[in-house]
């Protein structure tokens, strides 16, 4: 064999073991770290809190999940109000970095809570699959108790990670509408896009399955999606629309990314919220 032909089969062979390490590597630390890869929670004072006094209305809450974790969040009250929308957000930040979209649906006709999960903003504890869980039935709660909301018009509202949440309270909690956002089927499809190197699949814990979960769910629900979603691609928000159970609808907003559904179907976007939300009272 030649020195050269020598020299190149050496290279491939240090090569492949070093991608072979790498992607030990990162198994074992997303094995260890689970959460660490999943949640990217901002704690408080991080986000734009000095800015709520802009949104009209709006009420610090507290409530605790059954667990006994401490929760925030804020409540937004419309005067002439369509319905209730019980919001649970996306996964990096928390909810004072979503004030626009809280003073848009308000100012559009709705009563909006919008709550932080464990270990977000102020809420207490550290996040996990079933934390989130029982956070969004504690904020459904607390919702469906206050006197001044009808507890029949309330409307889940989940976006990305919070899509997994809402369909969880929807198969615990009688919801009149579900609203899901550049949402996902499972954790397992998730997986193989953010880390498509990695065996994540197969070893992930957390299964944020919805795809089998939205089966058992008989309210009607709203699909909305961006048409460029680079961290959720639409076909994932397809694939969770066509397990869902009549009556749905799915609305894509071409050439929204992840999170800017809001911004670029802006009129078009409120309106569909507005014409699901009447429907249910038909």
């Amino acid at each position: 064999m030649k020195p050269k032909t020598q020299s190149v089969l050496r290279f491939f062979k240090q090569f492949l073991i070093a991608a072979l390490a790498a992607v030990a590597f990162w198994t074992v630390l997303l094995m260890l770290f689970e959460e660490k890869f999943i949640f990217f929670p901002s704690d408080y004072p991080d986000g734009y809190y000095d800015d709520a006094k802009s949104v009209p209305n709006l009420e610090d809450c507290w409530f605790t999940a059954e667990d006994g974790v401490k929760l925030h969040a804020w409540f937004a009250r419309s005067d002439s109000a369509h319905a209730t929308l019980l919001m649970a957000h996306g996964n990096a930040g928390n909810l004072a970095h979503r004030l626009p979209i809280i003073k848009a649906l308000r100012d559009a006709g709705f009563n909006v809570l919008m709550f932080d999960y464990r270990g977000y903003g102020r809420s207490e504890g550290s996040p996990t699959e079933d934390g989130v869980y029982r956070d969004g039935r504690a904020a459904f709660d607390y919702l469906s108790q206050r006197t001044d909301v009808d507890s029949s018009s309330i409307i889940l509202f989940g976006t990305s990670l919070g899509g997994a949440v809402a369909v969880d309270v929807a198969t615990h909690r009688p919801a009149a509408g579900l609203i899901l956002e550049a949402t996902f089927s499972n954790a397992k499809d998730v997986a193989r896009i953010a880390y498509p190197f990695l065996p994540a699949q197969f070893i992930l814990r957390s299964e944020f399955d919805s795809e089998e979960k939205i089966r058992s769910i008989r309210i009607p629900t709203l699909f909305i999606h961006g048409g460029e979603d680079n961290i959720i691609p639409v076909a994932l928000g397809r694939k969770l629309y066509a397990a869902a159970n009549e009556p749905k609808s799915f609305y894509l907003i071409p050439g929204a990314d992840h999170n800017d559904t809001f911004w670029v179907g802006g009129a078009e976007y409120l309106q569909t919220i507005r014409s699901f939300a009447r429907s249910l009272k038909r």
